[in-house]
């Protein structure tokens, strides 16, 4: 769903649309941006983890608890907001920041968890290869390789760039939602003909323990084909989201929105911006 040009952001997309969480979780919305200045200044958020990958440029970004730093191609980072915090997320040295951004659910007993960030850089990424095949594993395990995040819900979170004529089949669990977008080239997804741009779904297609298998398959010609995928079991619970706070009930919104005035997610730096040059 194309939004098109916001304060924000030159170009603004929406992949995964809010409100059909129980079509979707525990991913809760997806959108595709083309960060600019002032981009996303502070703003707060509780009881989610946001995950963003940068396709091009640099994002600059820090945090209530006096973090910050520039993020470049291929870098993904995995913050969870858990109990509280005010962040801003802004294009570095007045370019744009092509950026992916989804919004992951956590349990109940989990969305008061501390907050946390992984910068994952793009070599950190553990990697599996096979003819024509190259997965970049972010988060989870598969083929003997574990993806260097740290999750308070299991996610499995992958890029995959095929070469044309392969099919590469990856194992799932039986109990888990999966996604893949195509970010480049085009390809067949158990079955549906998906290119660059729409997302293709799986559902839960078993029990746990009980491993399903997702095909994946280019076509002829000479351009790879590159494709996020990510899965994990649906959490089940209610969702009731407002702005930026996710949690299981109105009270608990209210409360979030009483903790963030009362100053409990902290304070914004006097610094706002790292020095020119970094």
């Amino acid at each position: 769903m194309e939004l098109g040009p916001t304060r924000m952001s030159a170009h603004s997309s929406m992949i995964i649309a809010p409100g059909r969480d129980a079509w979707t979780d525990p991913f809760l919305v997806m959108g595709e941006e083309l960060v600019n200045q002032p981009g996303f200044d502070w703003h707060p958020h509780r009881g989610l983890e946001t995950v963003t990958l940068i396709l091009d440029g640099a994002l600059e970004h820090g945090d209530s608890m006096g973090n910050a730093g520039v993020l470049g191609p291929g870098d993904v980072q995995w913050m969870t907001a858990g109990r509280g915090i005010i962040h801003r997320e802004v294009a570095a040295r007045s370019e744009h920041a092509h950026i992916l951004q989804m919004w992951v659910n956590l349990p109940a007993d989990r969305k008061m968890v501390p907050t946390r960030y992984q910068d994952l850089r793009a070599g950190m990424h553990a990697v599996h290869t096979e003819p024509g095949v190259l997965v970049q594993l972010i988060s989870g395990e598969t083929r003997a390789v574990r993806g260097p995040a740290v999750n308070q819900w299991p996610i499995l979170g992958m890029l995959i760039t095929l070469d044309p004529k392969i099919e590469y089949r990856q194992l799932l669990d039986g109990d888990q939602r999966a996604f893949a977008y195509v970010l480049s080239g085009r390809l067949t997804v158990g079955g549906r003909g998906v290119r660059a741009g729409q997302i293709a779904w799986s559902d839960p297609a078993a029990g746990p323990g009980e491993p399903t298998t997702l095909a994946l398959a280019t076509g002829d010609g000479d351009e790879q084909t590159t494709v996020l995928l990510f899965a994990g079991r649906p959490i089940g619970e209610t969702v009731y989201a407002s702005g930026p706070f996710v949690m299981n009930s109105r009270d608990e919104i209210e409360q979030a929105y009483r903790d963030f005035h009362a100053g409990q997610f902290g304070s914004i730096p006097r610094g706002t911006r790292l020095p020119a040059g970094a």
